[in-house]
């Protein structure tokens, strides 16, 4: 605002005193009453024009629904291939009835043992990844219990968790626990911490086991092997051997599809959790306290392998676990550490 006041001195005012008068901009050629003071607001000053894109003005334009051509090439090809097969089948079978008729039976009891074979697989593959999908959404409806506090929901994952391991006899007395007391328990969050420590704790024990193993095997044979292709290939073969292991102990039974999709669980996890970076920083320290530097070359690469191999083996441990590590502590590299170093000592 301005003050059309000429030269005179500054003065103070209220803007409720009635010797103040508001002028419109037009009206600010009218001279005031004598004594008043007139004030003129200055002109809010024009904005500046925002230039939106044509995405934000135009409408959002609905995603485009058409036809899948890459369905379509796929679902063909696959046509083709079985179509090629069973034709090329039947004409083996036909060539082998007219140059004989013992080797056409054969033939033919050699297609139904591949069809009947090729059905008991694919059945095989289907069940194990429908497993895996129900450890994966228990783990899921477990969190949300716990978040929720949901006693109707909790008693539904205790219901799941026990049915999934009621094949299993050495968690029979923890079964029987669980029982025993989930009608004791109000809320629901503490029935799954429950469940938790009964059935999983055995298994967690177990799963440790198994990645110390894995981790001491890969270190002393990468220490010893020649070549760093049978490093790798042993590597490899641990790894999967490892997860294979873990998801049989807490229930999942994978076929070759089912592995497939466990080692881009594992791998992903890997990558979000930042587990190669702890795995560096781990051996960082391991250096810079000069645990490395007493060991030869190759002794010190297998111990590292060993270390990735564990680091894997706690990953894979989260993906194939049904329950999430609330009421339990989730296994540590560092200890895992303490025992591929102790075997390592006594070893020596």
């Amino acid at each position: 605002m301005s003050e059309r006041t000429g030269q005179r001195r500054p003065v103070t005012f209220k803007l409720d005193d009635p010797h103040v008068v508001v002028l419109e901009r037009d009206e600010a050629a009218i001279r005031p009453a004598r004594g008043s003071i007139s004030i003129t607001p200055e002109a809010e000053p024009e904005p500046d024009p925002v230039l939106l894109p044509e995405s934000l003005d135009a409408p959002p334009v609905p995603a485009r629904k058409g036809f899948r051509w890459g369905v379509l090439f796929w679902s063909s090809l696959a046509g083709l291939i079985l179509l090629g097969t069973v034709l090329g089948a039947i004409n083996l079978i036909g060539d082998l009835f007219a140059r004989s008729e013992g080797l056409g039976f054969l033939g033919l009891t050699l297609a139904a043992l591949f069809v009947v074979a090729s059905i008991v697989i694919a059945a095989r593959e289907i069940i194990g990844l429908a497993r895996l999908a129900t450890i994966e959404n228990l783990h899921r409806r477990a969190l949300a219990a716990i978040a929720a506090d949901d006693r109707k929901e909790a008693d539904a994952v205790v219901r799941d968790l026990v049915k999934l391991a009621h094949n299993d006899p050495h968690l029979a007395r923890a079964r029987a626990t669980l029982r025993s007391h989930s009608t004791d328990i109000i809320d629901g969050a503490d029935l799954v911490r429950l469940a938790e420590r009964e059935l999983m704790a055995p298994l967690d024990q177990e799963a440790r086991r198994l990645v110390s193993v894995a981790a001491q095997r890969v270190s002393i044979v990468t220490a010893i092997s020649p070549r760093a292709i049978v490093d790798v290939l042993f590597v490899f073969a641990a790894a999967m051997r490892l997860v294979r292991q873990l998801a049989r102990l807490y229930g999942g039974r994978p076929g070759t599809l089912g592995m497939i999709r466990l080692m881009r669980h594992v791998i992903a996890h890997l990558a979000i959790t930042g587990g190669i970076a702890a795995s560096d920083t781990l051996i960082q320290q391991m250096v810079g306290q000069g645990i490395a530097a007493k060991l030869s070359t190759r002794l010190g690469e297998g111990v590292l392998n060993g270390l990735l191999t564990a680091r894997l083996g706690l990953a894979a441990i989260d993906v194939t676990r049904p329950m999430p590590f609330t009421a339990l502590p989730r296994p540590a590299l560092g200890d895992l550490v303490k025992d591929l170093l102790r075997k390592r000592d006594g070893g020596n």
